[in-house]
């Protein structure tokens, strides 16, 4: 996949109203990319966001958000939303601002035990806030995707986690499990 990818398999989940600042108080909309890397997807919902916003991108491998802070130096989006990244296990305990939306790709197949996990990630979410997913369709992994999760088993566990209105946004191809999916789900609002 290349950037362009990215950015489509996010575009139907980040519509032109949840770029803009909160039209009720004027304030920037904030999201999350948890498990960031080298930030493939945080360049991505950048370009979806444009200027004004915030993203505060999270993993644990220091040198993956390195990388992300020099591309994000370089690229040039005709204004970016402010970056903030956070050398920190996503898992853990966090102190973020209530969230606008979060976009997890190609991380959550790291998690045996989903569930509670995604209850903690619902709390972070303002109402109404957007989640996006970004997983290969398949329930049976390897020794690199342990734990994937398909569009059809992430609409049930969704709906468990209290997420709302859950639907598949997208999919591209992929060389190693099948095919990629991104889908939205909704924090009640």
């Amino acid at each position: 996949m290349d950037h362009q990818d990215h950015v489509e398999l996010l575009r139907p989940g980040v519509p032109p109203q949840a770029r803009m600042a909160d039209s009720t108080n004027g304030e920037p909309a904030i999201w999350a990319d948890f498990g960031a890397g080298s930030g493939a997807f945080t360049l991505a919902l950048a370009e979806l966001l444009g200027p004004g916003a915030e993203i505060y991108a999270l993993d644990k491998d220091s040198r993956a958000l390195q990388s992300l802070e020099r591309d994000w130096k370089v690229r040039s989006t005709g204004g970016k939303p402010a970056l903030h990244t956070l050398h920190r296990d996503f898992t853990a305990s966090l102190d973020l601002p209530p969230l606008d939306g979060i976009v997890m790709a190609n991380a959550l197949h790291y998690l045996r035990r989903k569930e509670p996990f995604l209850q903690r990630l619902h709390a972070l979410l303002k109402p109404g806030g957007r989640f996006i997913l970004v997983e290969y369709n398949v329930d049976r992994g390897n020794l690199w995707v342990p734990h994937p999760i398909s569009y059809s088993t992430w609409e049930t566990l969704a709906k468990r986690c209290g997420f709302l209105n859950t639907r598949l946004l997208a999919t591209r191809p992929s060389r190693f499990l099948k095919e990629f999916y991104s889908a939205l789900s909704f924090s009640p609002g």
